[in-house]
C-alpha cells in the first residue's frame, strides 16, 4: 500500500485519502468515530474528487450522503472503499473488460458491443478484478481502519456497467456483503439472456438486498425493458419490493453522475436502514 495524497471535499468531516494497492488506485474515507459499516464503491474516481471525475468535475457526492443519510437514522456513518477503474490512454477499454460479469459471458451470454469497441469474452477479467477487491484492497483497508467487517454491515455500489458488476460480486460473495445496490444497470451489454443469468444466478431471498434504478433520459431509457424483466425474475425468486428489493424509475435523470448524485440518498438509505447497530 503506497500514500499518494489526502483531500478535503466539501460536506465531508475530515480528509479522503488515495492510495495504490499493487497497480490499483483506491480513494477511501472514514467517520472518525469508529464504525464497522463498510461501503464499496465501483468508479472510484468519480466518487469523491471533482478533478478525477468523468463529467464536468462531477461526482456521485457519496460522501456527503453516507453522512446526510447517517446523521437522518441517528448511525455513525459508513466508511467508503472506491476503487478506481482501469481506464487509461493505454488501456481505453480496461473498466468494461473487468466489471463485465465474466463467468455469465463464458457461459455462453453473448456481449453485445458496437464495432468501434473492440471486446470479445476472451478478453474479460472480472473474476480477477473481483478477487483484487475481497482480498486485497478490502483486507488491507479494513485492517487498516480497524473495521470489524460483517456481511449484514456491508454494501456494494456501482452504475451502468459497475451495477452488472455489482450484482454479480453479491452472487459471487454472497457470503462476504448481503446489499448490493445497481444503478443504471446496463442490461444491453447481453441484453435478455443477460438479466436471466444475473438475476437468476443471485443468492435466494432471506438474508440479501437488491436496489436497482433507471433514469428515463439518454442511454437509460433503452434500460426500462430489461428493468422490467429483471424486476419480475426478482419477484418470482421470492424478493419483495420496498422490502428486501427496491427498483425504482427516476423520471428525467439520465446516465452521468450528476443524474446518480441526484438521489443516491434513495440507495444509501434503503442500506442503513438495514444494518445491525
Amino acid at each position: 500500500m503506497k500514500a499518494i495524497k489526502q483531500f478535503q471535499v466539501r460536506g465531508i468531516p475530515g480528509e479522503v485519502s488515495r492510495i495504490s494497492i499493487g497497480d490499483r488506485i483506491v480513494d477511501y474515507w472514514a467517520p472518525k468515530t469508529p464504525t464497522d459499516t463498510l461501503l464499496i464503491a465501483h468508479d472510484g474516481q468519480n466518487v469523491f474528487d471533482g478533478n478525477t471525475s468523468t463529467h464536468r468535475r462531477k461526482t456521485w457526492e457519496m460522501g456527503q450522503s453516507v453522512n446526510r443519510v447517517s446523521a437522518d437514522l441517528g448511525l455513525t456513518p459508513p466508511a467508503v472503499i472506491a476503487v478506481w477503474n482501469g481506464n487509461s490512454k493505454e488501456k481505453p477499454y480496461a473498466r468494461l473488460k473487468e466489471l463485465a460479469p465474466e463467468k455469465v459471458f463464458r457461459g455462453g451470454v453473448k456481449v453485445i458491443t458496437s464495432d468501434v469497441i473492440p471486446v470479445t469474452v476472451e478478453d474479460l477479467y472480472g473474476d480477477q478484478y473481483l478477487d483484487e477487491i475481497f482480498s486485497k484492497i478490502v483486507p488491507e483497508l479494513t485492517t487498516l481502519l480497524d473495521i470489524d467487517m460483517t456481511a449484514e454491515n456491508t454494501a456494494m455500489i456501482g452504475s451502468s456497467m459497475a451495477g452488472l458488476c455489482t450484482l454479480n460480486a453479491i452472487a459471487e460473495y454472497s457470503d462476504v456483503f448481503h446489499t448490493a445496490l445497481s444503478l443504471s444497470t446496463h442490461w444491453p451489454l447481453g441484453g435478455d439472456p443477460l438479466v436471466d443469468a444475473l438475476i437468476g444466478n443471485l443468492p435466494s431471498p432471506g438474508k440479501h438486498s437488491i436496489y436497482m434504478s433507471h433514469g428515463t433520459k439518454g442511454l437509460d431509457a433503452s434500460y426500462e425493458p430489461f428493468q422490467k424483466r429483471a424486476d419480475e425474475l426478482m419477484l418470482k425468486k421470492g424478493y419483495r419490493q420496498g422490502a428486501d428489493m427496491l427498483s425504482r424509475v427516476h423520471v428525467r435523470t439520465g446516465h452521468n453522475e450528476k443524474a446518480w448524485a441526484s438521489y443516491i440518498d434513495e440507495p444509501i438509505a434503503f442500506w442503513l436502514e438495514k444494518v445491525t447497530i
